[in-house]
């Protein structure tokens, strides 16, 4: 029996559709690397090269020199990272208690965390700061940290996960005398390990990538986080090299680039969990 794949109009123009859109997408990062390896004298000529014409790497030395690029990049990884994992283990725990355990009101509190997807981070911007500023905790990481550990999506996303479980685990788990947070640990949380890849993942690069909340909350260089840090190099009016700014966001995506790369296999799967049980 023939296992070839059979090739068809469909699937041609279906590959075809695929390498244009990828070239689409690697445009932009095409012309920011052409640009970061020319000189400032020559990086906005027109009309814009989209491949490097002449390999110059004073912009990436600029980034180090003008900025502690290092420092940013340090303070980004420990706000994302501390965020990333104190989420997932508050998110997968109110997860478990939606999807697995049974309590007065249930749906009713499931859907007052729904609703909270519908408010814009600005709106509860000053609240945070009133909140902060009250602990003494502005212009520190910690203002950064603790409002981010609850997640109303990231709860959703595992609970989706979650719910695909069959109940017999939990029931066969406490025939053998495990208690829940056993069940929780040892069966759930490695079932459910796509669910928390895919949370982990879109929970790193949005807060990597924020700027909003540390404009707020930071004011002071040494604590400034990668998207700030930018806005550094920049220079005061726009004063700075944008070649070397272009440099800068080049390397402040690699973090991200990479995040995601490692847990693309986990994010392609669990890209329908959403769909899987209401």
């Amino acid at each position: 029996m023939d296992h070839r794949k059979r090739v068809t109009p469909f699937s041609i123009g279906s590959e075809i559709l695929l390498v244009v859109f990828c070239l689409f997408i690697l445009t932009p990062f095409l012309w920011m690397l052409s640009t970061a390896l020319r000189s400032p004298v020559t990086a906005f000529r027109l009309p814009p090269a989209i491949l490097p014409t002449v390999f110059d790497i004073s912009n990436f030395r600029l980034v180090f020199e003008k900025v502690d690029f290092l420092g940013f990049g340090k303070n980004s990884l420990k706000v994302a990272g501390l965020v990333t994992i104190g989420q997932l283990v508050v998110c997968s725990l109110a997860a478990y208690a939606f999807a697995r355990l049974k309590f007065p009101g249930k749906q009713i509190i499931f859907m007052m965390f729904l609703a909270a997807l519908m408010l814009p981070a600005q709106v509860i911007s000053i609240p945070q700061f009133i909140f902060m500023s009250r602990l003494r905790l502005v212009n520190s990481h910690a203002a950064l940290i603790l409002p981010m550990l609850f997640s109303a999506m990231s709860i959703f996303l595992i609970r989706q996960n979650m719910l695909s479980i069959p109940m017999s685990f939990n029931e066969a788990a406490k025939i053998d005398g495990a208690g829940d947070f056993r069940i929780y640990s040892s069966i759930i949380i490695p079932m459910a390990k796509p669910s928390l890849v895919v949370a982990g993942t879109l929970t790193f690069i949005a807060q990597w990538n924020d700027f909003h909340r540390p404009l707020i909350f930071i004011n002071t260089e040494r604590l400034m986080t990668m998207p700030l840090g930018l806005v550094a190099l920049r220079g005061r009016l726009n004063s700075g090299s944008q070649a070397g700014v272009i440099a800068g966001v080049l390397l402040a995506t690699l973090a991200p680039l990479l995040f995601y790369i490692f847990g693309q296999k986990y994010l392609i799967e669990g890209a329908t969990l959403g769909g899987l049980k209401g």
